[in-house]
């Protein structure tokens, strides 16, 4: 089986350890779960892999959905991992009869071994519905059960509760009318700690992406010839207003759900501290970062010397376009609570400032207004629009934030500012190493930043 995984596993969307130096695969359990398909065995694998980050070895766990097959049919062909003797491999989260598997064992409460499927209470699961894996995901894999329900497998674990599902959890227990209702979850043993397998929650149907919602927008400018961006059908701003608003409603439901502090002067130096690092780090990469080093880091010194009380809460620590939803009930939901998957649970789970939320958020707006020019000659028409696109909808979006919190995230724009900048310095240092083209795209914001001072702009 190593063998089998040692070509497949790299290959995998999911897999973080691409392109770094790794030690071998190490099995650490395998749970039998159920047949299927006659002959087939399902088992559950737990997986450790050491992977050198920076120089320094980490342990990366994975949890693999592991089908045996005498003879695979073709319709799991795309998930053949390869074959051992007279038994194929397969990714078994992509076979229809695993998915209604799971599903009944999450409605009946199931125990398998180590594994606990267990349902929220109240809850009635639709256990009738087929199951349709989402190709589009980078870090987990979700199953989308007709209309009703969604099952999203962390791939990568991390011993502990996920934040995922303890704060849809919390959210729901407090009425929060942005987020999924949690329908179930499964949990097993990683390391000898209780810890978060899958999350099942409520499914919205009918809804439509912020991400693609935003980039039509743009499109829509960019094919007319003389309107702005408020002349146009498609402007996006109402949408961004109506977003704000419901963000800063999140933000006030995860602090009445999990309290908040007050961030004292030695955390906010040493959070200055972690930015400067950062910046830092990618300037010896990227020779345009090296060259605004300097103003960048005063950037992070205003931050850590700004008197201004900060409160920290738990906030989503992920958030983009991307990981919002238009409903057909209730405008806008928030999806994804787990933060950034690559980082430690502890800093998943730990107190940050809204602000760090809204520049990811700003970030977005960015991204989606500027997307379209990568690769192309450049023009100076679009590049306007592009521009007047993205300061119309961040305008948007904190006005709307700002009339439900009562106070506007560019009331405080030292701060604002470095958690943009740092974001946009951690985009620079990825698409550096992912998508070069798109690098222009953060350091036109570093650029901003740095000579706008933190300003509105």
């Amino acid at each position: 089986m190593i063998g089998l995984l040692e070509h497949w596993l790299p290959e995998q969307r999911w897999f973080a350890g691409r392109g770094r130096e790794r030690g071998p695969i190490r099995v650490v359990s395998r749970t039998p779960v159920a047949k299927v398909r006659g002959d087939a065995e399902v088992e559950l694998v737990l997986l450790e892999i050491d992977i050198s980050v920076g120089g320094t070895p980490t342990v990366q766990r994975y949890q693999l959905w592991l089908g045996w097959h005498p003879w695979l049919p073709q319709i799991l062909d795309h998930a053949r991992i390869g074959s051992a003797g007279n038994w194929t491999a397969y990714d078994a989260l992509h076979d229809s009869e695993v998915s209604a598997l799971l599903l009944q064992h999450l409605a009946a409460g199931a125990v398998v071994g180590d594994l606990r499927f267990e349902p929220e209470p109240g809850t009635v699961i639709d256990t009738t519905a087929p199951g349709l894996p989402i190709g589009a995901e980078q870090s987990n894999t979700s199953i989308v059960y007709g209309q009703s329900s969604i099952l999203k497998m962390f791939r990568r674990l991390e011993p502990g509760p996920n934040p995922d599902a303890e704060v849809h959890r919390a959210l729901h227990a407090i009425g929060g009318k942005h987020v999924a209702t949690p329908l179930g979850t499964l949990t097993g043993i990683v390391d000898g700690v209780d810890t978060t397998l899958g999350v099942l929650m409520t499914f919205f149907a009918g809804s439509a992406e912020g991400w693609a919602m935003a980039t039509t927008s743009v499109r829509d400018l960019m094919a007319e010839g003389d309107l702005r961006a408020d002349e146009v059908g498609g402007d996006f701003a109402a949408e961004s207003l109506r977003l704000g608003k419901a963000v800063a409603e999140v933000h006030a439901d995860l602090a009445t759900a999990f309290g908040t502090a007050e961030l004292t002067d030695a955390e906010r130096a040493h959070l200055a501290a972690g930015m400067a690092e950062s910046a830092k780090a990618t300037a010896l990469l990227v020779p345009e970062v090296e060259a605004a080093l300097e103003p960048v880091l005063e950037t992070f010194a205003r931050f850590a010397a700004d008197p201004t009380p900060l409160t920290v809460q738990r906030i989503h620590g992920d958030l983009h376009l991307g990981q919002t939803l238009r409903v057909l009930v209730g405008g806008w939901a928030i999806l994804d609570f787990e933060g950034e998957p690559a980082k430690p649970l502890a800093y998943r789970r730990a107190l940050y400032s809204p602000l760090k939320d809204i520049a990811g958020m700003l970030r977005s707006f960015d991204y989606a207004a500027h997307h379209s020019l990568v690769g192309r000659a450049p023009d100076g028409q679009h590049q306007y629009r592009a521009t007047e696109w993205a300061r119309r909808n961040r305008a948007a979006f904190c006005e709307g934030y700002a009339s439900v919190a009562g106070s506007d995230p560019r009331d405080h724009p030292a701060v604002l500012a470095a958690f943009e900048l740092d974001k946009a310095v951690y985009e620079v240092a990825y698409e550096y190493g992912h998508r070069p083209a798109w690098v222009p795209i953060p350091l036109q914001a570093i650029n901003r930043l740095i000579t706008s001072n933190g300003g509105r702009s």
